[in-house]
């Protein structure tokens, strides 16, 4: 660990807690060689003498037999140390030195420098004890997110120091790495015990912040070494929550071995009961490693104005892990379990996750060589329609078997013909309320692909055709089929599809201007057109295919698409060239309006055609051409850019959804806003926005659920930048004209620590909660409080 492990902490004057900020796992065990450890900091010198020489110095020498007298400037210098001194007396035979007045000892090895009144040492078995003592040690920077870096040594002092060969005990001792007389932190001890590159032990220590007493420990822990690995108890924390009350915590890190560790975390809240986190890391071989955590909490529920109490205990568990299997085989998987979704809406610390109301999971094992790729995977995804306990959405691939190639070249002389293909095999399953398939549904699936390509001067013509076959082992009834009120049948459903598509590649059109003084010297205005068509037939059910992923979204379609992209280059004094702005304009005509009757009047359809031009839906009545969709992108510099996407809707005379953002950086400066906008539009309607019905019918008689969102985010400064810095972000709803999320914070950064503090309101669904946290971090050390990395805006 690289923070301070504390043994026992019997007394806290302020509501803080540890944080856990772990390093990487070091490399795993090899058989071939073992890890060399990284070399101290060594102080560089120039003619050091040799090994076993000791030489002697000083203005006024005396020697008497193996005795000397050295006065004014003396010195002692060996291979590995220097001890400078007003006086010193030496005994060549014994090695004993006693050194008074301005003493220095200097370690060339770890790098560590004393400086005392006097001073006994030993030079033969480097061995000393010195008085009013003060020094220095080189401190180990770990430049990791939510870890404040310094460049300054460890600074201590005490009334007196013992070395004995690496090891130096310090007796009545203060360390620090602040600068200066009036240090921001300190730590104070009887008795500090320090290995330099490798750890450092404080026995009854009280931590001050500006001779404030703020913690104390029997016995701090600091690891110094390059891979901090020390099972221990962690800080405990203390805070309070208006709607978990008062939270006691504390931790374990159990560094089980080189390869594996184990944190676990519990925290009772007085109002709710007791959480408990679990984080288990491992790195078995040099190619592969785990990360599994898991969190719960058993509630005894929110109190509320009748006395009862609503529960909203539950649990997430997280697995991340990768491996190399040999034979070019590899192993990617994402496991994530939520037990329910109120569980994540009342203890989740993140806005974003929150409001995210779907649970993925996906494990792959894929090889690839040439042109072909093979993968076995299997997934899951919940996706949450509110908080109700069974209101989800199962679909579950276990397993599914894919096999694919990329365009693979076969005829180099004439035409040139590329051929491809996707496959897959695999059992599927759908569960929600309204109906249920089997625990497996067989379904197969297999394109194969041929590509060609014409160019006459500057046209480029690039048609390809594919053939599909997709078999199904379930399917939905019919409306006559139907009975009981059954919706999903056993019988076997067969798709054979037939594509065609040709996209043609214009030249585009390119013009030079000077350009304005603030743009650059040149201006390069590009205008590139395309167009495409595409034309499916064969898919003659689709109204009796299950869905379970995009491969069912595929419809019968004839559609032509017309883009034109502007672009504008900035070309500097300097020669480097940016690409300033770019506006692509796109529309997508539908000849077969009614989609091969995939298409259902009055309700909202999600058709491939319409998925794979805008992430919004606009198909609720046969219609002969799509949105107008418009995505400019800006960068005045090259540290701020704008982006607006909006789709704009001819059949409803109106921009129907709009998405804008900017983001900005000037030197400390940063800045981000973002509004996203939809609009509502009754099913079968041509109007835009109706009060009689937007604002009395439910999400199911609209085409979209109407929101208006602002989120922004304005500040100062940077992560480990001098001085103060502060941050603002907001998300604000107009639908429901409240703030839903607001996060404020405000850091004073030292040379050696930092202070922070974050005020944070949340505000939708169930939750209307205040939250103040504060940390104190200690550069190359960790952080101490109630405001975690994850949830810092710097």
């Amino acid at each position: 660990m690289s923070s301070w492990i504390v043994v026992a902490a019997l007394a806290c004057y302020s509501p803080l807690s540890g944080q856990i900020f772990r390093p990487p796992l070091p490399p795993a065990p090899s058989a071939q060689a073992a890890p060399r450890p990284a070399a101290p900091p060594k102080i560089e010198r120039t003619d050091p003498p040799p090994p076993g020489i000791v030489l002697v110095r000083g203005i006024h020498q005396q020697r008497e037999g193996e005795k000397y007298r050295l006065r004014q400037n003396a010195e002692l210098e060996t291979a590995e140390y220097l001890l400078q001194a007003d006086e010193i007396d030496y005994d060549q035979e014994t090695g004993i030195a006693e050194a008074r007045g301005a003493v220095r000892f200097v370690n060339f090895q770890s790098g560590e420098r004393l400086w005392a009144d006097r001073a006994d040492y030993n030079l033969n078995d480097k061995s000393g004890t010195f008085y009013k003592v003060r020094g220095s040690i080189a401190g180990k920077i770990d430049p990791r997110p939510g870890i404040l870096t310094s460049g300054n040594p460890f600074l201590f002092r005490g009334e007196w120091a013992e070395q004995d060969g690496k090891r130096y005990t310090l007796h009545k001792g203060t360390i620090t790495n602040c600068e200066g007389i009036n240090p921001w932190w300190t730590l104070t001890a009887p008795v500090i015990d320090i290995i330099p590159n490798e750890r450092a032990l404080a026995y009854k220590s009280f931590m001050r912040l500006r001779r404030i007493p703020l913690l104390y420990a029997p016995v701090f822990y600091k690891d110094l070494s390059t891979h901090p690995r020390r099972s221990g108890f962690l800080t405990p924390n203390f805070g309070n929550s208006n709607r978990r009350g008062l939270m006691f915590g504390m931790g374990y890190f159990w560094a089980i071995n080189r390869s594996y560790d184990v944190t676990y975390r519990p925290q009772y809240f007085t109002q709710r009961g007791l959480a408990q986190t679990v984080d288990f890391r491992g790195k078995p071989t040099d190619t592969s490693d785990f990360n599994a955590y898991i969190y719960g909490v058993n509630d005894k529920g929110l109190l509320q104005e009748d006395g009862s109490r609503l529960k909203q205990g539950g649990y997430i568990v997280a697995v991340q892990g990768k491996a190399q299997l040999g034979a070019g085989f590899y192993a990617r998987g994402v496991f994530n379990y939520l037990s329910n979704f109120a569980f994540r809406q009342a203890f989740t610390e993140s806005f974003n996750e929150a409001v995210f109301s779907e649970v993925n999971s996906t494990i792959n094992v894929s090889r690839d060589w040439s042109t072909f790729h093979l993968n076995a995977v299997m997934s899951r995804l919940d996706n949450f329609q509110s908080a109700a306990a069974g209101d989800t959405i199962l679909i579950r691939k276990l397993p599914q078997l894919e096999f694919d190639s990329r365009d693979r070249e076969i005829n180099q002389h004439g035409l040139p013909v590329w051929v491809s293909w996707g496959s897959s095999a695999g059992l599927v399953r759908r569960d929600q309320p309204l109906f249920q398939t089997r625990q497996f549904v067989e379904r197969f699936d297999v394109e194969p692909r041929v590509m060609t390509a014409l160019r006459w001067k500057e046209f480029h013509l690039v048609p390809a055709f594919s053939i599909r076959e997709t078999h199904y082992g379930s399917s939905f009834r019919t409306k006559d089929e139907m009975t009981g009120g059954e919706q999903v049948t056993g019988d076997n459903l067969n798709r054979f599809s037939r594509e065609f598509s040709a996209e043609l590649v214009m030249p585009s059109l390119v013009r030079i201007f000077n350009a304005p003084r603030w743009l650059g010297s040149k201006v390069k205005h590009s205008i590139e057109p395309r167009a495409s068509f595409r034309a499916v037939s064969g898919v003659d059910h689709f109204q009796r295919t299950i869905r379970f992923d995009e491969m069912e979204l595929l419809s019968n379609t004839s559609e032509a698409d017309v883009s034109v992209v502007n672009r504008l280059w900035a070309k500097a004094p300097d020669g480097q060239v940016r690409d300033f702005l770019s506006w692509e304009v796109r529309q997508r005509r539908f000849f077969d309006p009614m989609f091969g009757g995939a298409l259902a009047a009055g309700q909202r359809n999600v058709l491939l055609s319409s998925a794979s031009l805008t992430a919004y839906a606009f198909i609720d009545q046969p219609r002969n051409y799509s949105p107008v969709i418009s995505t400019m992108r800006v960068t005045p510099r090259p540290a701020f850019g704008v982006e607006w996407r909006n789709d704009y809707d001819p059949l409803r005379g109106k921009m129907t959804n709009s998405s804008l953002t900017a983001d900005a950086r000037l030197d400390r400066y940063f800045f981000s806003v973002g509004h996203s906008r939809v609009s509502c539009v009754p099913l079968g309607s041509t109007a835009v926005y109706r009060p009689d019905m937007c604002s009395s019918q439910s999400d199911t008689k609209v085409l979209a659920p109407a929101s208006n969102q602002l989120r922004g985010m304005i500040g100062l400064g940077q992560e480990n930048k001098r001085g103060w810095n502060a941050g603002f972000m907001a998300v604000y709803d107009f639908a429901a004209s409240s703030m839903q999320y607001a996060n404020t914070q405000i850091t004073y950064n030292t040379d050696c620590c930092a202070f922070s503090g974050q005020y944070r309101l949340f505000h939708f669904g169930t939750r209307n909660e205040n939250q103040f946290r504060v940390a104190l971090v200690i550069a190359n050390i960790g952080s101490f409080g109630t405001l975690r990395r994850q949830e810092r805006l710097f």
